[in-house]
């Protein structure tokens, strides 16, 4: 489990997350959801040790994302910025094969090779294995990258704003593919999302931001109502059932 206590994070005179508490349970996906400016990008990043907290505390099976070795804390948690930018000509290999350095340091044997090629194989890549990333199409480089942090091996997976730069058909792909990997292999995912409709279709939990504060947590059918979207985006968002997922309409 993720525990959040009291997590704030300053820039001078501005709060960006003031007092966030929450629990993240073992297993699952859970969404972060909330208007520009929320704080969301920076709670997650804060959880994963990308931001220091400027007070409260987080913990990730226990264990203090503040004082605990980094190599010890990158054995169970992996980390995806929306910003993946590389600064070096990389094969998807290379690039899957970053995920284990937790493991082996930099020096892989024969089990790495088996995750990498494991992790390319699931996410679909196996024939793309000496290709360059930016040779990649968006849909193809953003599981690229899904796919080094499943060979990181890790219990917990914290993606920010996976389904960036995406069209609709690559970002309804993603999240079943998050859905599947978390189904699967019995992963944590905590994703950093804007579409309300993806959180309510494949979350378990989703926790909703507000000017820095967590205003809501819950599983979708208790978010995805209209009293509770106004709060988070104060707007009127009216509520479809289909096929057993409540869908938000706010276009019109």
């Amino acid at each position: 489990m993720i525990s959040v206590n009291g997590a704030t994070k300053r820039y001078s005179s501005a709060v960006v997350v003031d007092g966030v508490s929450c629990e993240i349970k073992e297993g699952g996906i859970t969404s972060i959801i909330g208007p520009n400016g929320a704080g969301k990008s920076t709670l997650l990043s804060m959880i994963s040790r990308l931001l220091p907290l400027d007070s409260g505390t987080v913990t990730v099976d226990g264990l203090d994302v503040v004082s605990t070795p980094g190599r010890d804390l990158a054995r169970k948690m992996a980390i995806l910025r929306q910003d993946n930018q590389l600064t070096v000509r990389l094969t998807v290999r290379d690039l899957v094969g970053f995920g284990r350095y937790p493991h082996n340091g930099g020096r892989p044997g024969p089990d790495d090779k088996v995750r990498i090629d494991q992790a390319m194989a699931y996410l679909d890549l196996s024939e793309l294995a000496d290709r360059f990333v930016d040779e990649l199409s968006g849909g193809q480089r953003q599981r690229a990258f899904i796919a080094m942090v499943l060979a990181q091996d890790t219990d917990y997976l914290l993606l920010d704003e996976p389904l960036n730069n995406l069209d609709m058909k690559h970002s309804v792909e993603m999240m079943r593919l998050l859905r599947r990997l978390t189904d699967d292999f019995g992963k944590t995912v905590v994703l950093v999302i804007h579409d309300i409709n993806f959180a309510s279709c494949y979350s378990d939990d989703i926790i909703a931001m507000r000017e820095g504060r967590l205003i809501h947590q819950g599983p979708p059918a208790r978010i995805m109502q209209p009293a509770v979207l106004r709060d988070i985006y104060d707007i009127d968002i009216r509520i479809e059932e289909i096929d057993g997922n409540r869908i938000g309409v706010y276009f019109a």
